[in-house]
């Protein structure tokens, strides 16, 4: 089969691959239908996210038919039409028990990679590195899903692909990042980030009962997305973002902040921006932590800061006396997609939302490579890339 293969930094190839096979009774083989590109894909592209090896096929939005399923597989049958979460998770630890399936206890056959790194293993995802599973991704013509009974959700009417393909993360994930900040009405809300991710935390804030949303990004055709979805926008390049927030919430500031940006920020101060940059280059941190430092500083006392950009290991300069001297709260985690997928499928189905509205391009498998280039610099207005195999 073709798959999308992570090269080396800065360079994917559709590469012929051997096809999946069922290796556990609990196994799927579906063949893809959609993929997407993910923001945090570009992690992975750019090099930031340890343990990848030549020829890993990238990829963890998708959705397809089941074309074979083992044994023990009773909730699925061959034909299904399936939308597959990116977390892998098992069901039945102590971690799934309680709805947290992005730190599934059993998913990650390398957790000894990842306790190194963070203590603790998350679960596995797919096409993420080894330090996650080294599960092979999305972005192929099939791929096997182990716990099969667990994680993929059947699309049973005649929803297109492009409708409910981004229940696989982006969606529930910009969910999950509203969710998270117990939004009230009237509440304002700022997210930093106004990709796609960003984009859907908007969304949900405003069907959770936000009064106003502020997006905050530099694109201006992202920024425009966001306007058009009923925002106010704030162009850090063009602006103070602390004093701007301040302006505009009577010096109180956000009730909550959202940061939807993650490991690779980008600072308008050429020379902070290069600060990072030094002690990354020098493995003194990993992340560049600027919309993170951002919303801590920004958000009003005793509010929420809600994190769901992807960080990958350490940070300099947080700012840790800001929030526990005013009361913030932080959450933050991996989506748990599993608990989001049949009441964001109902949004979709009643029409609350049409998560389609976040693609910018269709292209061929064959083409991504030209799509991982195109949507890490932001061409031709680049917001989201759906490939078809």
């Amino acid at each position: 089969m073709k798959a999308n293969c992570w090269m080396g930094r800065n360079t994917v190839e559709v590469q012929e691959v051997p096809d999946p096979r069922i290796l556990n009774a609990c196994d799927a083989i579906v063949r893809i239908t959609s993929t997407a590109i993910c923001g945090s894909d570009l992690h992975l592209y750019d090099g930031y996210i340890p343990t990848m090896e030549k020829g890993d096929i990238l990829g963890h939005e998708f959705m397809g038919e089941v074309v074979e399923v083992g044994s023990k597989v009773t909730k699925l049958r061959v034909g299904d039409r399936v939308v597959v979460p990116f977390p892998i998770a098992c069901g039945s630890c102590g971690a799934c028990d309680h709805g947290m399936y992005s730190v599934c206890e059993n998913s990650n056959p390398n957790a000894g990679l990842a306790e190194k790194l963070m203590g603790h293993t998350p679960a596995g995802i797919f096409g993420y590195s080894h330090m996650l599973g080294g599960y092979p991704g999305g972005q192929a013509e099939y791929a096997r899903v182990p716990f099969a009974d667990v994680g993929p959700i059947k699309i049973e009417d005649g929803l297109p692909d492009e409708q409910v393909l981004f229940l696989s993360d982006i969606l529930p994930t910009g969910w999950m990042g509203a969710e998270m900040c117990d939004i009230k009405p009237g509440d304002v809300i700022a997210v930093w980030g106004a990709g796609p991710v960003g984009q859907f935390a908007a969304a949900s804030a405003f069907l959770m009962g936000a009064e106003r949303v502020i997006s905050i990004d530099r694109f201006p055709y992202r920024l425009e997305r966001a306007r058009r979805a009923g925002a106010e926008t704030l162009n850090y390049e063009e602006v103070d973002v602390l004093d701007a927030l301040r302006d505009m919430t009577a010096g109180r500031g956000p009730d909550a902040c959202i940061d939807a940006v993650g490991m690779e920020a980008h600072h308008p101060a050429g020379i902070v921006h290069a600060y990072d940059r030094a002690r990354q280059a020098t493995r003194m941190e990993t992340d560049h932590p600027y919309a993170l430092r951002e919303a801590i500083m920004s958000c009003r006392n005793g509010g929420i800061v809600s994190v769901i950009g992807v960080y990958g290991g350490l940070i300099d300069k947080f700012p840790m006396g800001s929030l526990m001297n005013r009361s913030l709260t932080m959450r933050s985690g991996q989506c748990h997609v599993q608990r989001y997928l049949k009441p964001l499928l109902g949004r979709i189905r009643n029409g609350d939302i049409d998560p389609s509205f976040v693609i910018s391009h269709r292209m061929r498998l064959e083409d991504a490579p030209r799509a991982y280039e195109m949507f890490k610099h932001k061409q031709d207005k680049c917001n989201k890339v759906v490939l078809t195999p």
